[in-house]
């Protein structure tokens, strides 16, 4: 069964018997045509699977290149150490503590005033301890913050006169003369 415009074209000549049957064809496909299929449990079930799966394997993978990014900054900042050390001489004993134990480090006096001011630290080298000028501390700092064992002048101390003690039940009245 045609429709009237169908005819006319075909009468017409405009159109072949051929190409009018396909569109026909055609249209009766589209309107008796399947639906899609509605997903069974079974394939959500799988499609659920598959999604966690993805989503542990990026978990995975992001997790995998924080701790290849870490152990690269660590590398860069054990090159930083060895290239920059400076090499400890002398017979003066210079203690400090380390991993929980005392190291002991032989320098000069010039050196132990160094590392007294700040001007020098002392960093972890493989097993070893080595010094380091302050400005080559900073940098192996960004990169490895564990690797610094000794540094007298990164944190200031706290100015005089201020102190953190504020208990409620004991407050000093802020009027108080001696």
């Amino acid at each position: 069964m045609r429709n009237p415009l169908q005819e006319q074209l075909l009468k017409a000549g405009l159109v072949k018997k051929g190409k009018l049957a396909e569109v026909a064809r055609e249209q009766t496909r589209a309107r008796h045509g399947k639906q899609p299929a509605k997903p069974t449990e079974s394939q959500r079930e799988a499609e659920r699977a598959r999604q966690e799966k993805a989503e542990r394997d990026r978990e995975l993978a992001q997790s995998r290149n924080a701790e290849a990014r870490q152990r690269e900054l660590r590398v860069q900042a054990r090159q930083l150490i060895a290239d920059g050390q400076i090499a400890a001489r002398g017979e003066r004993a210079y203690r400090f503590e380390a991993d929980g134990a005392i190291r002991t480090l032989l320098v000069d006096d010039a050196q132990a005033r160094e590392l007294g001011s700040g001007l020098l630290v002392i960093a972890r080298l493989d097993a070893g301890h080595v010094l380091l000028p302050r400005a080559l501390a900073q940098r192996v700092r960004e990169r490895d913050p564990g690797s610094i064992v000794v540094d007298h002048g990164g944190s200031p101390a706290a100015p005089p006169g201020t102190d953190d003690y504020e208990d409620p039940r004991f407050a000093v009245p802020d009027d108080l003369v001696w």
